[in-house]
């Protein structure tokens, strides 16, 4: 898969909120604005 370049969509993904529940990228299309941030040291010590 290619990265997606400033200004491009982000490919739908999802992540766990709790145990029972994931949110999509596709639950916010069209009703609120999304900022994706990836830091990919975070928590790694490097």
């Amino acid at each position: 898969m290619a990265t997606p370049g400033v200004g491009q969509k982000a490919p739908d993904f999802s992540l766990p909120v709790s145990r029972e529940q994931k949110v999509g990228l596709k639950d916010f299309m069209g009703k609120k604005n999304v900022v994706l941030a990836f830091y990919p040291l975070d928590f790694t010590g490097g």
